[in-house]
């Protein structure tokens, strides 16, 4: 397992310079994951644990107060992991095979010894990557180069007022884009940037979606669209559900997807999503938990400020690092039958890593790698598609 790891740790960083090998990489390493994944709906045991993304919410403080997250109130509330815990967790990691670390929150930065992680954790050999809300980018990046820092994820809310709004603190937007443009000023290129759109219902809307793709081409970011949530224990819907879509919004919805594949078209570097992910959305965003689709989540560890593990971010508890060290918790019965149960959707569902489901799952592959009746263009004519 660790032998893999350094493996991916030494060709993806050179493989994500030149996008075409890039992109024939992803579909040969996906491969036998679509194989074992597609044949397990007809052999069960054919699906156990294989950890090879840990995401680590290092600290639920948070210095904003989005209206769809609870995260910095009720959720975890006052709960930081140290630094030693946070070292012993990632060795354990890449020992089981672990390749990916993301660290988050909360809000990461907000963490006085994020970037001891962050070294620690590249040192290891793992891709390592922070979410941040981006408020204390500016102030946080310097340390976070130096100690290996290379990529970063940004949610992304809307613009100017409409941002402040979502966040509930004023002038916010500001904060957020001058840190951006420092880090561009300042390293260029060297640090990659996704900024995580999140498509609500209050976004839902060609002037949002404009203005998020305009924001990613002013600072040369990668756009993903992120999904409102159903089913996360730390996310709300908002008061009167005003976050979560309803049936009458499936126009307005094709609308807004159709034109995020037109822009994938014109600029695929740009937005980051699949053609099959971006066509599956109405689909995730309509149908919530009866959108059946296979979970990959046995490839995934989730670790809470206050040490909870578990299989995913909404259920499946593997134990608490205060308790337990993550090693100790790897491939036991608890982690084996999780990793069934979640494959089998016995679960709240949700639509977490959307776009590795649809691609791992050879029906969800068919259904959605085809042009959809909604694909038009501004005038109604068909969009031509290209092969997913």
């Amino acid at each position: 397992m660790a032998i893999r790891s350094d493996v991916y740790g030494y060709l993806v960083p050179r493989l994500r310079n030149h996008p075409l090998l890039w992109k024939v990489a992803k579909e040969v390493h996906s491969l036998p994951g679509l194989a074992r994944h597609s044949a397990a709906h007809y052999v069960p045991q054919l699906i156990g644990p294989q950890p090879r993304k840990l995401h680590l919410a290092v600290t639920a403080y948070c210095n904003l107060r989005c209206i769809g997250c609870r995260y910095g109130r009720d959720f975890m509330p006052n709960s930081q992991l140290e630094l030693p815990m946070v070292r012993d967790l990632l060795d354990d990691a890449k020992a089981v095979g672990v390749e990916t670390a993301r660290l988050y929150g909360g809000e990461p930065l907000l963490h006085r010894d994020l970037p001891k992680m962050v070294e620690h954790s590249v040192a290891l050999g793992l891709r390592t990557y922070v979410t941040t809300n981006g408020i204390l980018l500016k102030e946080k990046i310097d340390d976070l180069y130096n100690a290996g820092l290379r990529e970063i994820s940004i949610g992304f809310y809307g613009v100017g007022g409409e941002y402040d709004q979502y966040v509930q603190r004023p002038a916010q937007f500001d904060r957020l884009e001058r840190g951006v443009a420092y880090l561009r000023q300042r390293y260029g290129r060297k640090v990659q940037v996704h900024l995580n759109w999140l498509l609500m219902r209050p976004s839902c809307n060609m002037v949002a979606l404009g203005q998020a793709y305009d924001f990613a081409e002013r600072y040369d970011l990668s756009l993903r669209v992120d999904l409102v949530h159903y089913s996360l224990p730390y996310f709300t819907e908002g008061p009167d559900r005003v976050l979560q879509f309803r049936p009458e919004d499936q126009r307005q919805i094709e609308l807004v997807v159709s034109e995020l594949i037109r822009l994938k078209q014109e600029r695929p570097e740009r937005i980051s999503d699949t053609l099959r992910h971006l066509r599956s959305i109405p689909d995730w965003l309509l149908k919530g938990p009866d959108m059946r689709v296979p979970c990959d989540a046995y490839r995934l560890l989730w670790v809470g400020a206050d040490g909870t593990t578990q299989l995913c971010y909404v259920t499946f508890r593997l134990g608490n690092l205060h308790e337990t060290r993550l090693r100790d918790m790897m491939f036991t019965h608890t982690h084996r039958q999780a990793a069934r149960d979640a494959y089998a959707l016995n679960c709240p569902n949700c639509h977490c890593d959307a776009s590795d489901r649809i691609n791992k799952d050879f029906s969800s592959r068919l259904k959605y790698g085809t042009r959809q009746q909604f694909e038009t263009g501004s005038h109604g004519s068909p969009i031509a598609v290209e092969p997913a």
